[in-house]
């Protein structure tokens, strides 16, 4: 009886030379164009961009190999889906007087305790205080943009201006309209709703964050630049609720409003990416 012929390269074949390539397998290691003997590397494949040369976001962050098109995009649309969703829906409460309004003064009354050191947190969300910080950086990044010959260097710091005047635009005549009372710690009277306060300064300290960061380098600094700005919104917030200036729906709802802005300010600032970068 006849044995079965082998196919080339299996086990048993001792005959000298490489083994044959099968039709539609490939090789777990191969030699790259240089010779490096990397894994899964064409012999006319170009070698890998080192990490340092690829290009940054306008946070400073490193590019990503091989590229993910798309997805900061995609999470930007959900940062400004998302919270608007949720302002509608506490606005929507607030002005029909729903049953949320009821969970929102019980948290007041357990956080309420009027003293200095609230007032004083509550005062880093006024506009003598907050604006001057976005002025500041909006001047050095126009000045930065516009020695390193940035493309329309004047944009950035235009939008961080518009975006301080859309508060106003959009706060004031809410409070108008929805014209909501203020807490038993503070004189009768409407207009709390949403919080003014926590609005500028989410918008003055965010939007200066977003605009200075593309021009620190280190990542520490950029970090550090990101948790202050976190600390001050927090920080606000919290003095205006422990003051007793504003519910913590009023609060809330400026959270979600500054989101909104912010998010929207950071896909318009994707587009200078291309830029040039800071040295």
């Amino acid at each position: 009886m006849r044995d079965t012929p082998r196919p080339q390269g299996t086990v048993g074949d001792f005959r000298p030379g490489p083994p044959q390539l099968r039709p539609g397998r490939a090789l777990a290691h191969t030699t790259g164009a240089s010779g490096s003997e990397s894994p899964h590397r064409s012999d006319s494949r170009p070698p890998q961009t080192p990490r340092g040369g690829r290009p940054t976001d306008p946070d400073g962050h490193s590019g990503t190999t091989p590229p993910v098109p798309g997805w900061p995009t995609s999470f930007f649309w959900l940062l400004l889906a998302l919270p608007a969703l949720l302002f509608a829906v506490i606005t929507w409460q607030v002005a029909a007087e729903g049953p949320l309004l009821h969970l929102d003064a019980r948290l007041s009354r357990a956080l309420v305790h009027p003293d200095r050191a609230s007032e004083l947190l509550a005062d880093l969300g006024n506009i003598q205080v907050a604006v001057p910080v976005l002025v500041v950086a909006l001047v050095y990044v126009g000045w930065r943009g516009r020695a390193s010959g940035t493309d329309r260097w004047w944009s950035p710091p235009l939008a961080g201006a518009v975006l301080m005047a859309l508060v106003s635009a959009i706060v004031l005549p809410l409070k108008e309209l929805i014209a909501r009372g203020g807490t038993p710690a503070v004189p009768p009277g409407t207009g709390y709703y949403p919080s003014g306060h926590t609005a500028t300064a989410m918008i003055a300290y965010g939007s200066a964050t977003l605009l200075l960061l593309p021009w620190l380098r280190p990542v520490y600094a950029r970090r550090a630049l990101v948790i202050v700005c976190a600390l001050l919104v927090a920080c606000v917030s919290f003095g205006l609720v422990r003051r007793g200036y504003h519910w913590p729906l009023d609060v809330m709802a400026s959270w979600c409003l500054g989101t909104v802005l912010l998010a929207s300010l950071r896909l318009f600032l994707g587009r200078f990416r291309d830029g040039p970068q800071p040295k």
